[in-house]
């Protein structure tokens, strides 16, 4: 067994500002489940502790020293502006401790730039710094981290998250006695695996598809920090290839299982719409609540990994509670949401998205982020008359049809987000609902034009393209027979979201607690 006393020399000498010469310099100190990291004027250093776990062995120091170096490598990729060198801990000519040097190696160190700890993403949920601008911004920061990271063909897929089941099997076992009732354990490690045998085609197609990538792998809040105004991602698994190498939805689903256990819900569903937005990964939602369960169970025994709070030990159960409520059934609806610019469309979809079907809520397809989509843009980007002609038009409202169809299919409640202006618009998407045989509401929202003037007005860093001349236009349209219920979107947002959930409560959709 790995003996972490023969660090107790390192980590003395590392505690004490002059082991980074000056004396005076104050030193902070965090310890986790795997690390001791040490704080010092603009600098962090980052120790392995020695240890073995069933997941990662740092047990000598030539293990440790790969760790860093691989953590150096692997975390540039997201974050070179912290990452910055692998440092020595060398035995001195009079048998001290210095760091760097030439002598003996006595241990490694990961150097990092410090930054300000209340920007780590964790200390801002906390006190409800997490914007809505911020989880988009987050959402764009990790669909582009994905898309450029390495594929690795014949890695991932269902039998690599059996072996992660037995390894929590193993992790469980070895976590303190009175952590987890064995009776919690057993059930969700059960439910666990009753999720995987339904979802191991798609696992392994998706795997076929490059999907599996090497990915971060300990994608949870504490290990996302806002830098010069944008979220980066650090700290990423370097200790075992097999475990970041994954499905990026895996990769994803902690940060949205994190979100969601904080209660963070619609900052989750934030994050999850706008993921989806940039990166076309719809075909595997159904595998979502498996793979953000999964998460939470792992969450559960490494919290308590050679911890002896007795806060952490109260927390880690309410991850098993989690674990099981993210697979229980829940089935979807679809929701279609009318009305010409400036009515509030948008604000309504997200409002509503979080408390619509299983977590994290309803995947909304808005047709201004569609058409950016269509020709290879961003959704904030600004489109000219070519993409606003009848022809995109209808192939805007095709793919809205399209995405509901796979979305729906894989579980997830839908909002659909367009004008929805023509008859036979509204018609193609109430059919949708009747093909998949789940509970269809459309809502018409309408509110004085002068009131729809002045929110296009107000707009800025909107998808939406439409101004003021665009409304006047849609004015003069003919909607022909509007059968769906009309909403007055003139007052206050919560006054009409609650309207909205009363009347999708009675047509048989989403929670039945219109107050929910």
């Amino acid at each position: 067994m790995p003996d972490e006393s023969d660090q107790a020399e390192t980590v003395a000498f590392l505690s004490h500002g002059a082991a980074y010469g000056d004396a005076a310099a104050p030193v902070d100190r965090i310890t986790t489940h795997i690390s001791h990291i040490f704080l010092v004027g603009d600098r962090a250093y980052k120790l392995k502790r020695a240890v073995r776990r069933p997941y990662l062995d740092f047990s000598t120091v030539a293990l440790r020293r790969a760790a860093c170096e691989r953590e150096l490598a692997l975390n540039r990729r997201m974050a070179p502006q912290l990452y910055e060198a692998v440092a020595a801990v060398t035995r001195t000519s009079n048998g001290g401790l210095r760091l760097g040097g030439t002598g003996a190696t006595v241990d490694w160190l990961v150097q990092m730039r410090r930054f300000n700890q209340d920007c780590l993403f964790d200390r801002m949920a906390r006190r409800g710094g997490l914007s809505p601008g911020l989880l988009r911004a987050l959402g764009d920061t990790l669909a582009a981290f994905h898309a450029a990271a390495e594929q690795v063909p014949g890695a991932g897929g269902a039998a690599a998250m059996e072996r992660i089941i037995r390894s929590n099997d193993s992790s469980f076992a070895a976590s303190p006695a009175d952590a987890f009732a064995p009776s919690s354990v057993a059930r969700l490690q059960l439910a666990l695996e009753a999720a995987l045998r339904d979802v191991a085609p798609a696992l392994d197609a998706r795997r076929a598809q490059g999907k599996v990538r090497r990915c971060h792998g300990d994608l949870h809040l504490a290990n996302i920090c806002l830098i010069a105004g944008r979220p980066v991602l650090f700290d990423c698994i370097e200790f075992s290839d097999e475990l970041a190498t994954t499905d990026i939805l895996y990769d994803l689903a902690f940060l949205l299982m994190d979100l969601c256990h904080r209660g963070l819900t619609a900052g989750a569903n934030t994050v999850f719409n706008r993921y989806l937005d940039r990166v076309d990964e719809s075909d595997g939602l159904g595998a979502l609540p498996f793979f953000m369960a999964l998460r939470a169970a792992i969450r559960a025994h490494v919290i308590v990994s050679g911890v002896s709070d007795a806060s952490r030990f109260a927390e880690a159960p309410t991850y098993l509670d989690l674990g099981l409520s993210l697979l229980a059934s829940a089935p979807p609806c679809l929701i279609a949401i009318g009305g010409l610019s400036g009515v509030g469309k948008s604000t309504m979809s997200y409002r509503l998205a979080p408390q619509l079907g299983r977590m994290p809520g309803a995947r909304v397809v808005r047709s201004d982020v569609i058409r950016k989509c269509l020709f290879g843009l961003a959704p904030e980007a600004r489109l000219g008359a070519d993409g606003y002609t009848p022809e995109v038009t209808a192939r805007v409202y095709a793919r809205l049809a399209q995405e509901a169809t796979t979305v729906l299919a894989a579980g997830q409640s839908v909002i659909l987000d367009a004008v929805f202006a023509r008859p036979d618009e509204r018609a193609a998407v109430q059919a949708v609902a009747e093909r998949a045989e789940i509970p269809f509401t459309g809502l018409w929202l309408e509110a004085p034009q002068a009131i729809l003037e002045e929110r296009i007005g107000g707009r800025a860093g909107d998808a939406s393209d439409a101004d003021i001349s665009v409304l006047r236009r849609q004015l003069g349209f003919d909607l022909g027979q509007l059968d769906w219920p009309r909403l007055d979107a003139s007052g206050s947002i919560d006054r009409a979201a609650f309207n909205a959930r009363c009347i999708i409560s009675s047509m048989g959709g989403g929670s039945s607690d219109p107050l929910a």
